[in-house]
């Protein structure tokens, strides 16, 4: 058989597991239509996307996958997959801190895939009040990035909200400096977000020194403007450079190649529990001497985890501080349920904010 022949044996074979495929997902489909009618007859209100069984059937798949298919492949295709089967159960609403192509719309498309509704709202506290209004099932705010630290602004969002956490999405933040033009020596002014400039500081500093850089909105709106200025480059998302025509001048320009955004999503309900989970508070202590050692004594005496522990003033008394805090566990476990009974009697005031799974 000459080598075009075995080209085009080859290519027949995969139109035939193509349509194979398509079978199957058809077949697959049917299947969860099912589900979700029971679900509903069950529950009218009852959530169809569950964040626990996605992860299980990817980390299954990847187990049991005998390659040459690469793993970290197996969990992008059935996001979609899965995100396409929810679009046949009910809409899938997101709201998402916007505009679109920021690294918070990276992070829902990520979460929820393409098939969802989503809807770009201006500011952190129109996406809880998109949530929390019923405009839309899930919100997707940013929490804190590796580089920057707390989003302050999100904790305090909690402080008033009736919101849990539903999942987080940890989001791999890679910078790129794009334009219209093809040549870098074309840019006389960059355009970024206040964050996306600071985590490229040392980049600038050292291959853009002479050229001004003017703080923008978003990383997507310093895409978009470069859409109207030809010798201007942004610094943004690589959705931002396909979505706005622009072309990649350099590729990861970040000064820490470990940049990554922790994102939050919203729901009015909780997560079932998965095994793998983390349970989110938030608590005020009374102010004495050892209050924060009385705080910490019924984690260790419970055997709990603390991943994260951050301050914040309450706003409502001076001096008086809230503590956000996040634990390895579920709150349906009881050793996490306990471990928030003690905590009651030593703090002022003290909210559950959600379990969720574990990015993974």
């Amino acid at each position: 058989m000459s080598e075009h022949q075995q080209i085009e044996a080859s290519r027949k074979e995969i139109d035939r597991l193509d349509n194979e495929i398509l079978r199957l997902l058809n077949e697959r489909s049917r299947h969860v239509i099912t589900i979700g009618k029971t679900k509903r007859k069950a529950d009218p209100h009852a959530l169809l996307h569950t964040p626990g069984r996605e992860a299980f059937i990817v980390e299954r798949l990847a187990r049991q996958n005998p390659g040459p298919f690469p793993n970290e492949a197996i969990r992008p295709v059935y996001r979609e997959i899965m995100s396409a089967s929810l679009s046949l159960e009910g809409l899938q609403t997101v709201a998402y801190l916007g505009p679109p192509a920021t690294f918070t719309h990276l992070a829902a498309l990520g979460k929820f895939g393409e098939s969802a509704q989503y809807t770009s709202v201006s500011g952190i506290k129109e996406v809880f009040d998109e949530v929390e209004r019923g405009r839309a099932l899930y919100g997707v705010v940013p929490i804190e990035n590796s580089t920057e630290g707390v989003v302050n602004y999100t904790l305090d969002m909690f402080i008033d909200s009736s919101l849990m956490i539903y999942g987080e999405v940890m989001q791999e933040i890679s910078h790129h400096l794009m334009s219209k033009s093809e040549r870098a020596e074309d840019i006389e002014t960059i355009y970024s977000h206040s964050h996306a400039l600071a985590q490229c500081r040392n980049w600038l500093k050292t291959h853009m020194s002479a050229v001004p850089v003017v703080e923008a909105p978003s990383t997507s709106r310093a895409a978009e403007r470069c859409r109207e200025e030809p010798r201007a480059a942004a610094i943004a998302s690589e959705l931002a450079a396909q979505m706005y025509g622009l072309h990649i001048l350099k590729s990861r320009i970040e000064d820490n190649v470990n940049n990554f955004t922790r994102f939050l999503v919203l729901c009015k309900h909780g997560s079932d529990p998965t095994g793998k989970d983390k349970t989110s508070i938030m608590l005020s202590v009374k102010d004495k001497a050892g209050a924060l050692y009385d705080l910490l004594r019924p984690f260790a005496s419970n055997g709990i985890s603390m991943t994260k522990i951050e301050s914040r003033p309450s706003r409502r008394k001076a001096w008086e501080y809230l503590f956000f805090v996040d634990i390895e566990g579920h709150l349906r476990e009881d050793r996490i349920r306990r471990t928030i009974e003690e905590l009651k009697s030593r703090c002022l005031f003290l909210k559950v904010l959600g379990s969720y799974p574990v990015h993974s």
